[in-house]
């Protein structure tokens, strides 16, 4: 089993996303689109919502792909001088060669701004606003699948043996807990008790 097909999915909306990310600790950002910003996100870190600075971050709703390539291109020839290499822990296979700039983050937030204001598409700003609406779109989904990922994560402590064993199930699922949380959205009425127990635990099955 892939970590793919284990973690949530976000349902395509047909639309074309213009993002910018700001890293939260250093004074890089990168640029791009896509039709599912929270998985890309997802690919850059798998802890996006620690990573990036959502509050800072942006995305311009494009109706279409070409107009999203359009103002992708716009952000990369305008701050071409200010290139920079992706952080070390993005992985190669996702982190581009072109998107990332240093020290541009005012600047490529007023362009945006003004594309935006001149040839209406929509921003969404702060990113955080958007990407905390999506998960609450997610959340009637999240009671199961919660519960299920800890089914298999208690079969996996049970069966299979410690140097065998990846934990890749609990990585997954303490992350999007952990970006609920970040978010500022209440895991209480959202998850079992059982795995807000797991999740508050250090030794859940220990102690069951």
């Amino acid at each position: 089993m892939g970590e793919e097909s284990i973690y949530p999915r976000f349902a395509s909306r047909g639309r074309t996303f213009v993002y910018m990310l700001p890293c939260r600790h250093e004074d890089i950002l990168k640029v791009g689109f896509s039709r599912e910003p929270l998985d890309r996100f997802r690919t850059l870190h798998r802890r996006f919502f620690e990573f990036f600075d959502l509050e800072r971050g942006l995305l311009i709703h494009a109706d279409h792909l070409r107009d999203a390539r359009r103002i992708e291109r716009l952000f990369i020839t305008n701050f071409a001088d200010q290139r920079a290499p992706a952080p070390l822990v993005v992985p190669r296979s996702a982190a581009g060669h072109t998107e990332w700039f240093r020290g541009v983050s005012a600047q490529v937030d007023m362009l945006a701004r003004q594309i935006c204001k001149e040839q209406g598409f929509p921003l969404y700003a702060p990113l955080s606003s958007w990407v905390r609406d999506r998960f609450a779109d997610w959340s009637e989904l999240l009671f199961g699948w919660s519960a299920r990922m800890l089914d298999m994560i208690e079969y996996e402590h049970f069966n299979v043996p410690a140097h065998e064993g990846d934990r890749r199930m609990e990585k997954v699922l303490r992350d999007v807990l952990d970006a609920y949380v970040a978010l500022g959205m209440d895991l209480q009425t959202l998850v079992p008790d059982s795995v807000l127990s797991w999740y508050g635990s250090d030794d859940y099955f220990g102690t069951r």
